[in-house]
């Protein structure tokens, strides 16, 4: 698989791996600072991982996971010790053993070389298959969901996923035009589709971009499979341990903010008042946004927020 024909510049990276760490930074000829397991749960490129590293003790370790083929191919370029990569979504984090990781890293969302690649479809902006899987060994397209859906599903799909007031109107558009020439196979048809539909659209936004977004969330349980891997970062974190996440749309963001919300205060029974509370496990720590020079060398950082948090010893 080509994987050098596009680049990757990785969003909030020394922030995030300073979070990550909770140690100050390193000065040169001085030895890595952190010591124990740490997971990358999203490799992407490598950016955060090979930052990671260079920070790591000898005896550290770094734990990664993505579905993506193409990122597998990236990870095995680093010939590390310390260094292993699963070829599995971020929902496995729960597998590895319970308090046995000093941090978690997730960065959410999709990579520069996933959305500039044509031939991954996630792009209303180039000619290519309508694919948008993050793992192409497995599962359905969004072509193929698309050729069988019904119009009140994909409706819904667009409408809670990609927040799109104009979701009827496309998922009746999308089923007229299977009718009547067959079925969705290529992203430039899918964007003229709802650029036809759609009459009104935000200023310097492209009419497809709330429908990609919707379909790319739905086709790889993006939202099911965030909320499996934070309730599985509780289990696996050490007490002290960091979760630091990085996402990039407010569907993400929400169900992060409130699941360290949630997990940040003792909760009582009301039921059983006299009944011991369930001890908070998290302690909140800090949001972060790109600064103004990160987001002018890389526009794709304006709309990401690092929300950061610390297991307890509960």
């Amino acid at each position: 698989m080509e994987t050098s024909s596009w680049t990757h510049t990785t969003v909030l990276l020394s922030e995030a791996v300073e979070a990550l760490f909770n140690k100050p930074d390193v000065q040169p000829g001085e030895p890595p600072a952190a010591e124990g397991t740490y997971v990358d749960a999203t490799f992407g490129r490598g950016g955060h991982s090979r930052l990671i590293l260079s920070r790591l003790a000898q005896q550290g370790r770094l734990i990664a996971f993505d579905k993506d083929p193409d990122a597998l191919v990236e990870a095995h370029s680093i010939q590390d010790p310390r260094f292993s990569i699963r070829h599995q979504g971020f929902s496995h984090l729960g597998e590895l053993p319970p308090a046995s990781v000093a941090g978690v890293l997730l960065d959410l969302g999709i990579s520069s070389p996933q959305v500039d690649n044509p031939a991954r479809g996630f792009s209303f902006r180039f000619e290519g298959p309508l694919d948008m899987r993050m793992d192409t060994t497995r599962g359905q397209s969004v072509a193929q969901w698309l050729a069988a859906a019904q119009a009140d599903k994909i409706a819904e799909v667009i409408r809670d996923y990609g927040e799109e007031r104009f979701a009827g109107p496309i998922a009746k558009a999308i089923v007229a035009r299977r009718q009547e020439r067959g079925p969705i196979s290529t992203t430039t048809e899918l964007a003229q589709l709802v650029a036809d539909t759609v009459k009104t659209r935000e200023p310097g936004q492209n009419p497809a971009t709330r429908t990609f977004q919707a379909l790319r969330i739905f086709i790889n349980a993006e939202l099911e499979e965030l909320q499996q891997a934070l309730e599985a970062s509780l289990r696996v974190l050490q007490p002290g341990g960091r979760l630091v996440v990085i996402s990039f749309h407010s569907l993400e963001d929400r169900i992060v903010k409130q699941f360290i919300a949630r997990h940040s205060r003792d909760v009582y029974d009301r039921r059983a008042p006299f009944a011991a509370p369930r001890i908070m496990q998290l302690k909140a720590l800090d949001r972060i946004k790109p600064g103004a020079a990160e987001v002018a060398g890389n526009p794709r950082a304006r709309s990401a927020v690092m929300r950061v948090a610390q297991r307890t010893s509960a």
